[in-house]
């Protein structure tokens, strides 16, 4: 018995598989999260100064994804191999540098947690198979997306954009849906967001959210077809709103507060994706329209 039929045939180990590799791919994502703003940073500084024909600056030390190494904020203790075990580090460590004492953030072990999750939840709900794998990968983008977003109000073009294409290379292989959806799905994903967009900046003179958004719900029509974007943009609406006031009553903050829009549209389209077709059919028996 191969390995791959092992693993078909006994779905526990898969989801076992799924939940180690999660919190791998956890504590990957929370270098992304943390790095990947400071990176685009960088990045459109150095064009800025070449547009506007400005000195560069002396290069600096290496920074990407993989440099420098993992290092405390507060002491910059290097970070070794074994304090860096996803959760169990955290908790042999109690949650602090191992050299100076100082607090460790608790959304590193969440981050790693929620992967894991959303890993085993994946497999479970469609078991041993390439749907699984592709949406573990889709689930993963959401969240740092989603983490970036809060922390920045910035969608990176460079975790959405190979995500979208991801999905229209999947769904020619109908993995979710027919070709023809998955790229309709794109376009009405994208139009119906940038629509809103003009339509409130004609009215009111302001952005009335980012560009990302519009990128964000056409990757997700691309993988769940158009048939998930009205779903996806009821339901972010909906959770935007209600958790938005509770967020700007808890914080004191106005009205005019930005809040980000894009972890709304994540879990909306998230849930359109595994449950839309049931959310919908039970909403029109409920009305009486079926």
């Amino acid at each position: 018995m191969t390995s791959y039929q092992w693993l078909a045939d006994y779905p526990p180990a898969f989801i076992l598989c799924a939940v180690v590799f999660g919190l791998i791919i956890g504590s990957f994502l929370n270098v992304v999260i943390h790095r990947l703003p400071k990176m685009l940073v960088r990045d459109w500084q150095d064009q800025a100064r070449d547009i506007l024909d400005l000195p560069g600056v002396p290069p600096g030390p290496t920074y990407n994804l993989m440099l420098p190494h993992s290092e405390c904020p507060h002491c910059a203790h290097r970070i070794r191999a074994w304090e860096n075990i996803p959760v169990l580090s955290y908790l042999c460590l109690r949650g602090r540098c191992s050299s100076c004492k100082a607090p460790i953030s608790i959304r590193y072990p969440l981050v790693e947690i929620a992967c894991a999750g959303l890993g085993a939840y994946a497999a479970w709900h469609f078991g041993f198979g390439g749907q699984a794998i592709a949406f573990m990968v889709l689930s993963w983008g959401l969240l740092a997306m989603s983490l970036i977003d809060i922390d920045h109000q910035v969608i990176p073009d460079v975790l959405v954009l190979p995500l979208l294409w991801l999905g229209l290379i999947v769904n020619a292989f109908g993995v979710f849906v027919p070709l023809a959806d998955a790229v309709w799905g794109a376009v009405a994903g994208y139009l119906c967001l940038w629509t809103v967009y003009w339509l409130f900046k004609l009215i009111t003179g302001k952005d009335g959210m980012g560009h990302g958004d519009f990128k964000l719900l056409g990757m997700l029509g691309a993988w769940g077809g158009w048939q998930v974007v009205p779903l996806t943009v009821l339901l972010s609406s909906l959770v935007g709103a209600v958790l938005g006031l509770i967020l700007l009553r808890l914080r004191n903050q106005q009205g005019s507060t930005p809040i980000p829009f894009g972890p709304y549209l994540a879990i909306a389209g998230w849930i359109a994706l595994l449950w839309g077709g049931q959310i919908t059919t039970s909403y029109l028996q409920f009305t009486g329209l079926r």
